[in-house]
């Protein structure tokens, strides 16, 4: 046992902790949160480890859960903070032989806390915290590893990872989380024994595959991973853009390129969509690469649509839910849309966003940025793009138009004695000068009545009423549109 100095556990945590032990029993904080106070992390999770059995932690505590094969019951507390609202505690327990590399086939309560740390992953999530005491208990290592940073296996590296395959996963994904490096003994077994994967189901290798892409690193994980010999049994097709040279535009080949869009979006924080969406969307570039004798260069026609299909097919494999498959699909088929500014037309802005729904259009510009980024080029968003993304704001914007008035022309029929032609298009152009001015005068019944005045006017007026209306509209969507390229700093 190693004395510590007591470090800051929450109330929460601490009450859960000290019921236990007066109720008689032990009580340790165990895992990854003593691993994350030794390295000055905040936990995001609490786990506690006691000799109590579990029908005796349900005894204790007045709200709490047991649904699962190892013991594990949850305890209810009464912190709005999701990482205290539920607080794991477990037996003491031991684990027979795992004969399917999944799952132990036995599971036994009640031995001591040395044969529970025994049976973990790595020595840094092997540690236990007593807070009534303050000692740390950490017969393998762990503390020492922490400050060295590094990601070691428990005992024998091979035994962990054919006891549990995914914990080869886990090994890489805590490497690229913690910054930390992987032990030389630890990533040989890894890679002697990645076949082992192939045991793993798809859901549980999605979960990982999830965690690792949404590190600040994910770039290195995924890169190990196939250094190691996992990432066939995580997406073989990922694979088959090593050593895949791309045109000139590119200075890496398609899987760093991959891998280097995917860490721009994590150093940009955005959502795991884009994340995903662009650690794929390259990666039909392999099966379409033909010579262009004319160009003397690579070309890749057609990549994005192979490319969706492909993405498709792999996050189907994953069993990723539908909704996530759906868009990433869409994502990676539209992500080559043409964004020229100074050859094309807000029409065709228009079509590309009823191409990729309005409710994903930002992802898909924000993926394009991953994309450029990735090439190796240094500018994230030059003059050309920023255009476009004004375009794009345009073509969203609520059109200042008669269509945002509560009536239109049907209505003016309807209610009056007006026939069909020009006189009702000069009547819609004089209420929505108003509108403009005032907008809470846009109501059916205000209009109706203004309307009513308008119908008794000459043509002559009418018409000239009209064409103010017409002005008034104009210099309001100059103004909007002002404001618009202001913000991407275009003319």
């Amino acid at each position: 046992m190693i004395e510590m100095s007591k470090f800051i556990i929450p109330e929460d945590v601490l009450k859960v902790s000290e019921g236990l032990e007066s109720a008689g029993f032990e009580a340790y904080l165990v895992g990854g949160c003593v691993r994350d106070l030794i390295i000055g992390r905040t936990p995001k999770d609490w786990d506690i480890t006691t000799n109590a059995t579990p029908e005796k932690i349900q005894e204790i505590f007045p709200e709490t859960f047991y649904e699962n094969i190892y013991g594990t019951v949850g305890v209810v507390g009464e912190s709005e903070d999701p990482t205290l609202k539920i607080i794991e505690v477990t037996p003491y327990r031991k684990e027979g032989t795992y004969s399917d590399a999944r799952r132990p086939d036995t599971v036994e309560f009640g031995v001591s806390l040395e044969e529970d740390l025994k049976r973990r992953d790595f020595t840094v999530n092997a540690m236990a915290y007593r807070p009534k005491t303050g000692e740390l208990v950490d017969q393998h290592g762990g503390h020492e590893d922490a400050k060295k940073r590094l990601i070691r296996a428990v005992g024998e590296p091979k035994v962990r990872f054919e006891e549990d395959a995914l914990r080869m996963m886990r090994g890489v994904r805590l490497s690229a989380e913690l910054g930390f490096a992987i032990e030389q003994k630890t990533a040989e077994a890894i890679h002697e024994t990645s076949e082992q994967l192939s045991k793993i189901s798809k859901e549980r290798i999605r979960d990982e595959l999830i965690r690792i892409i949404e590190t600040k690193e994910p770039m290195q994980a995924l890169f190990v991973s196939q250094k190691l010999g996992l990432l066939k049994h995580i997406s073989p097709s990922l694979e088959h853009g090593i050593g895949i040279d791309q045109n000139q535009a590119h200075s890496f080949d398609v899987f760093e390129h991959l891998l280097r869009a995917l860490q721009h979006s994590a150093d940009k924080e955005w959502p795991f969509i884009i994340r995903l969406s662009a650690l794929f969307h390259d990666v039909g570039k392999p099966a379409t690469r033909r010579w262009s004798e004319e160009k003397k260069d690579w070309t890749f026609h057609g990549h994005e649509v192979v490319g969706a299909r492909m993405t498709r097919k792999a996050l189907t494999e994953l069993r990723f839910p539908s909704e996530t498959i759906e868009k990433a699909t869409n994502l990676v088929r539209w992500h080559m849309f043409f964004s020229d500014p100074d050859k094309i037309t807000l029409s065709a802005v228009r079509r590309m966003i009823a191409n990729v729904g309005q409710e994903n259009i930002w992802d898909l510009l924000n993926l394009r940025i991953c994309d450029r980024i990735g090439t190796g080029r240094p500018k994230e968003q030059p003059f050309r793009f920023r255009k476009y993304k004004s375009m794009v704001e345009e073509a969203l914007r609520d059109p200042v138009s008669v269509a945002m008035l509560a009536i239109n022309g049907a209505d003016i029929m309807s209610h009056l004695d007006e026939k069909p032609g020009p006189r009702i298009g000069w009547m819609l152009h004089a209420l929505l000068e108003e509108v403009l001015e005032d907008p809470e005068k846009n109501t059916k019944e205000y209009l109706l009545e203004k309307t009513r005045v308008l119908t008794n006017l000459e043509d002559k007026v009418l018409r000239a009423m009209g064409e103010e209306g017409k002005e008034a509209k104009a210099e309001a969507e100059g103004e909007e549109l002002a404001t618009i390229r202001a913000k991407y700093h275009v003319d």
